[in-house]
């Protein structure tokens, strides 16, 4: 059995229209991706706490999942009718039957951070198993190493000297808090306001064998660390300002992430408060910053 992939241009103002028309229309799925995607013109939409919902990408493309008997004019012709607009702009593609649990393992490659940090899903064997080797799949919590703002993380603590005590703040999967403890800290603490990603850390940190305490945000009490790692957004991180430099002991170090080049200067201004901040490292359009706590 095969399936059809029908890809609709769309803007912020008739996405959503189309998604819902096409599965109103009998889509298996439908989806909605920025156009740009990938490529420089990408646009950053999150939802952070205290801010409205994230809206949609200026340019988008609505993908529908349709069986292969579904012919697309007459569904083309039926979504005109349905959502009052005179036309569209689209592709279309066939996709063949296969072994999607297999395919989708296929994505997922182990991840060289350094030459002494892997990243390895469960279903490969390390490329190097004299290196520290964090076994870690995809899941429900954000953090695979993948994105930049994790391996700007991951690679800044593997060049720490003393990772003494460690905290993880907004930890995700747990993957910061879980390198910082095979790269040697003594005592890691992760901490998140989603019970999903509490959750993904403690049972990946198991995983890896590794002794970590992680701790939903209401109820985390006020310790302080050597180290405090935070990948989360410019927003949150501004907000959590205050707490991040409580979090951090006095010539401690704080590693900051999740942060476009445009958001730098302000949360470099923020933080300064605190910490004599280093200069920036980029990778793609996101950023890395550190500091040491005055």
């Amino acid at each position: 059995m095969a399936w059809r992939l029908l890809k609709i241009q769309a803007d912020d103002q008739t996405a959503d229209t189309i998604s819902d028309a096409l599965m109103s229309l009998g889509a298996l799925s439908a989806s909605i991706e920025d156009a740009h995607a990938d490529t420089a013109a990408e646009q950053a939409i999150f939802g952070e706490p205290g801010d409205p919902p994230p809206g949609i990408w200026q340019q988008s493309i609505v993908t529908a999942m349709l069986d292969e008997s579904i012919a697309v004019e007459p569904l083309l012709a039926a979504l005109q009718k349905e959502t009052a607009m005179k036309q569209f702009s689209y592709t279309t593609e066939t996709i063949e039957d296969q072994d999607w649990v297999r395919a989708t393992q296929a994505q997922f490659e182990p991840i060289n951070i350094t030459d002494k940090l892997w990243i390895v899903p469960t279903w490969h064997t390390s490329p190097d198993e004299e290196a520290i080797n964090i076994t870690l799949d995809p899941g429900l919590a954000f953090g695979t190493g993948s994105h930049p703002t994790t391996y700007l993380c991951l690679d800044w603590l593997t060049k720490q000297g003393d990772l003494s005590s460690v905290l993880d703040y907004g930890c995700g999967s747990g993957i910061l808090a879980i390198a910082a403890k095979k790269l040697g800290a003594d005592h890691v603490v992760g901490v998140d306001i989603d019970d999903q990603a509490v959750t993904a850390s403690r049972f990946n940190a198991e995983q890896n064998q590794t002794d970590i305490s992680f701790y939903d945000a209401n109820v985390f009490e006020h310790a302080t660390f050597d180290i405090v790692v935070a990948n989360i957004l410019s927003s949150a991180l501004m907000v959590l300002a205050p707490a991040l430099a409580k979090y951090c002991k006095t010539g401690g170090k704080i590693a900051l992430s999740g942060i476009l080049e445009e958001q730098s200067d302000a949360l470099v201004a923020r933080y300064s408060e605190w910490f004599k901040m280093d200069a920036p490292k980029q990778e793609d359009a996101w950023l890395l910053l550190t500091g040491v706590k005055k």
